[in-house]
């Protein structure tokens, strides 16, 4: 396994980020497979519907040990139910580690900072693997209705990769002082 990393990539609007989210689920496939469905813009898109349809730079394949760090990849526009336009985003990746986990740090309209963290690794239990997602972000308006937004959005992620792979979910909501707590009202 090789590591693509940007070195010394730092965003300083990521301390403004008010707002953490933390989402694992257990699914009985290997690293290789969970990792091949979360690099996948066709898996991205699964994931996201029928809520959201992601708009993906023209030429974009998937995202993989050859995508270019730290640089737009372009624009992405996100239209809720797949018809109205509510935000765009200038997709920017700036850590791969194939096989194991990406970042994505993109400047979107609606939000100051944004920083999604995908994880995969080998389950405790030996039974397959666990995806975890971690989002930091800091939107530009309407805090707690935009948080409301993220954490459907990826409760619901979640939910559609548990159906297409088989899975159990959980959720770690991190208040803004850091303390983690279990919130399950999302499923």
């Amino acid at each position: 396994m090789g590591s693509s990393m940007m070195p010394g990539y730092i965003d300083e609007e990521m301390t403004m980020a008010d707002v953490e989210l933390t989402m694992t689920t257990q699914v009985p496939v290997s690293t290789q497979e969970a990792w091949a469905w979360s690099t996948s813009l066709q898996s991205v898109r699964a994931e996201m519907r029928p809520l959201l349809k992601l708009v993906f730079p023209k030429g974009m394949t998937d995202i993989g040990a050859n995508t270019m760090l730290g640089k737009s990849l372009g624009r992405c526009q996100f239209l809720l139910f797949g018809l109205f336009p509510v935000d765009m985003s200038k997709l920017t990746f700036t850590e791969i580690v194939p096989g194991h986990r990406f970042v994505e740090q993109s400047q979107l309209l609606s939000m100051h900072a944004w920083r999604h963290e995908r994880v995969i690794t080998p389950a405790a239990d030996g039974r397959g693997a666990l995806i975890t997602d971690h989002v930091k972000f800091s939107p530009r308006f309407a805090t707690p209705v935009v948080r409301a937004m993220v954490k459907l959005l990826f409760a619901h992620r979640h939910k559609m990769l548990a159906r297409a792979l088989g899975a159990q979910s959980q959720e770690i909501a991190q208040n803004r002082d850091g303390r983690a707590r279990r919130d399950r009202s999302a499923w």
